[in-house]
């Protein structure tokens, strides 16, 4: 008499047999949808870039990034307020850490000269299409860039009727420098460029402070 078959655990050959997991494939999916179209819409813009440039990048049919986006105006909006969102949270969390307003600028100055260079795509997007898309961003500090840096001017001390300017004035003196890098016009790493940037934010958040 035959020996009856071993018995496969819930994590055996028979889970390892019906391949990998479709809900993984998926999010891997997505996720090189959003890099590509990232890297085209800072390239070409979105009004440039055709839906099949972004399939063609992906190496995907045109009907497979549909079921993930329903259209290319929706993956550009998407993509601009996770990713905005994602910046100001960590803006916020920079602010709660840090209890002295120096290295409290410092590291922010330094978190937005890293996320240029690390993904210069991704900073030429929100920086390029900030227009598109900004009158649909929440007003909640970790969801709104401008909002988490008047929250944190605000705790420093800024009086209330300066808080707008000085946070315009503040991210300006970051925002400049990255664009001018982007064209080349500042060489090297932004990064290298952190501790000038931030003397300058720090100056303008003193005189807001000082009237």
């Amino acid at each position: 008499m035959r020996p009856a078959p071993a018995r496969r655990g819930r994590e055996g050959g028979a889970a390892r047999a019906r391949g990998p997991d479709p809900r993984a494939r998926g999010a891997d999916t997505r996720a090189r949808i959003e890099a590509v179209a990232l890297e085209l819409f800072a390239q070409k813009g979105v009004a440039g870039t055709s839906v099949r440039d972004i399939a063609l990048g992906v190496g995907v049919s045109e009907g497979a990034l549909y079921r993930h986006f329903p259209s290319k105006e929706q993956l550009a909006r998407e993509l601009f307020l996770t990713r905005y969102a994602g910046l100001a949270a960590q803006i916020c969390q920079l602010d709660a850490a840090e209890p002295e307003l120096e290295p409290k600028l410092r590291a922010v100055v330094r978190l937005a000269c890293g996320l240029f260079d690390a993904e210069p795509a991704l900073f030429a997007y929100l920086l390029i299409h900030q227009h598109e898309h900004l009158g649909g961003v929440p007003e909640a500090p970790d969801a709104n860039v401008v909002e988490a840096v008047a929250q944190m001017l605000r705790g420093a001390g800024v009086p209330p009727a300066r808080v707008t300017l000085a946070s315009a004035l503040a991210l300006g003196c970051v925002v400049q420098p990255a664009v001018f890098a982007l064209y080349g016009r500042i060489e090297g790493p932004l990064a290298a460029q952190a501790e000038a940037i931030a003397a300058a934010v720090l100056g303008v958040v003193e005189r807001a402070k000082a009237g």
